[in-house]
């Protein structure tokens, strides 16, 4: 006689979770540069391209992008590694890698009008190269200053004034 007391365990798998946070992220970050975009005028008196057409341009590509990736995840395709991008899918993500990059994203917001491009872009692209794992910190300190000084001088050659070289100290 079967054991009626024992009830079977039939259950159906669930589907795994959709990434829609990733498109709703994407899209937020376009309406953002779109926002910032309204302060920024879209002609300058001596050319035809202002700053305002750039930010303007990333932030509806970005709305874009994340319109498509919300398409993407609804219609259920997966996303994993490529052959070629050499990486394991079932890796967690380097949670430390992630917020030395975020910080180096947000670094600038803070410390540019006191600190001035060259220095801001130095801890940045130092920050950059922490995540990545670099140990080489000096040489990316410099590297990152003369990238920043490069970006300022070439700027202030095109009439772009990016503030002050150092403005702490003055120059």
């Amino acid at each position: 006689m079967p054991n009626k007391t024992a009830t079977s365990s039939h259950t159906t798998p669930r589907p795994p979770a959709k990434p829609w946070w990733l498109g709703l992220v994407v899209v937020l970050m376009g309406a953002i540069c779109l926002y910032a975009a309204n302060e920024l005028a879209n002609t300058a008196r001596y050319s035809a391209i202002g700053p305002g057409l750039f930010v303007t341009a990333t932030g509806i590509g970005l709305i874009l992008l994340g319109l498509l990736l919300l398409i993407q995840i609804a219609r259920g395709e997966k996303f994993e590694p490529q052959d070629t991008e050499n990486a394991e899918g079932d890796t967690p993500m380097d949670k430390r890698a992630f917020f030395i990059a975020l910080a180096a994203a947000f670094v600038p917001v803070f410390i540019i009008e006191l600190l001035g491009l060259p220095i801001t872009a130095m801890v940045s692209f130092t920050l950059v190269t922490l995540a990545f794992g670099s140990k080489q910190i000096v040489l990316n300190l410099l590297v990152g200053f003369i990238l920043g000084s490069a970006s300022w001088y070439l700027f202030s050659l095109l009439g772009l004034q990016l503030g002050d070289f150092i403005p702490l100290l003055g120059i």
